[in-house]
């Protein structure tokens, strides 16, 4: 199973064609819409599209979250959302933040949903359950399969933290597997929040320059920028997706909104790639 393009490769193309590390989260929650489209029957769809329109152009991709859509019964909004950036924004990535983390036939299937029935290039997945949770998807040869490693939530040091006999803690052992055994693909990545900086660059040595990190937790969750770049960028300033979700889609509950949307991810971008320049030789 294959596609034209590998998602490492577009990834590449979209970081040095937008000149931005920043990825936008589209986490729609209705309760917080702006009053203009929030009675509309088809507002996660309007809401959604009229922030990729707003902030593409600052992006290095979008990262649908697949529970804010699941809940309100809106898969066929977000298979919409998913054709209408292909369609309109080709060069940007989508990765799928859906987090499975299952075996066998039922991982085939949660393989299928994102990469046919949504045609993500990359979706997200939790190594819980080991090798056999991630090889389905990696039958997918072009797409990305972006595994949980150092999350940015504080209950994940609850696992994440645990030590092995050699004293490696779990989050290493994770990063060390996905480089060294299971990245079969060369299309493989590792999540690691930005709120634990000093475990990005652990990871980024493990796992060497070329493997993506998909990089959460700044904006509302309080990561730095400054800290996150510099732990996480590689040689040629690139190697890492920065996440941010509320922060841009709620810059404003007005009519404003898709304008502050864009402002706030200007100024997200321009902040990253300031960052940038510090790292680079």
């Amino acid at each position: 199973m294959s596609t034209t393009m590998k998602f490492t490769e577009k990834l590449q193309e979209a970081w040095e064609s937008q000149n931005s590390l920043l990825m936008i989260g589209l986490d729609p929650d209705q309760q917080r819409f702006p009053e203009d489209i929030a009675q509309d029957k088809n507002a996660i769809y309007e809401f959604c599209i009229g922030i990729v329109d707003a902030t593409a152009e600052y992006a290095c991709g979008f990262k649908p979250q697949i529970a804010y859509f699941a809940s309100q019964g809106a898969e066929t909004q977000l298979a919409n959302i998913c054709h209408y950036i292909q369609q309109k924004y080709p060069h940007l990535p989508i990765v799928l933040d859906s987090k499975r983390g299952d075996i066998g036939t039922t991982a085939e299937h949660y393989a299928h949903e994102a990469f046919s029935r949504y045609r993500a290039d990359a979706v997200t997945v939790n190594p819980y359950m080991g090798f056999d949770s991630i090889e389905p998807y990696l039958a997918w040869e072009n797409k990305g399969v972006i595994i949980l490693c150092r999350t940015s939530n504080p209950g994940g040091s609850d696992l994440q933290f645990a030590q092995l006999d050699n004293g490696e803690p779990l989050y290493l052992h994770v990063a060390r597997l996905v480089a060294e055994k299971w990245n079969r693909t060369g299309q493989c990545g590792l999540v690691v929040g930005a709120t634990f900086p000093e475990e990005i660059a652990k990871v980024r040595a493990v796992v060497g320059a070329d493997m993506p990190l998909l990089i959460p937790g700044i904006g509302a969750q309080g990561g730095d920028i400054d800290s996150t770049v510099s732990a996480g960028c590689n040689a040629d300033g690139t190697g890492i997706m920065i996440n941010s979700s509320r922060a841009i889609l709620y810059a404003s509950a007005g009519l404003d909104w898709r304008e502050a949307a864009a402002e706030t991810a200007k100024a997200t971008r321009d902040a990253i790639n300031l960052a940038r320049k510090a790292v680079l030789p």
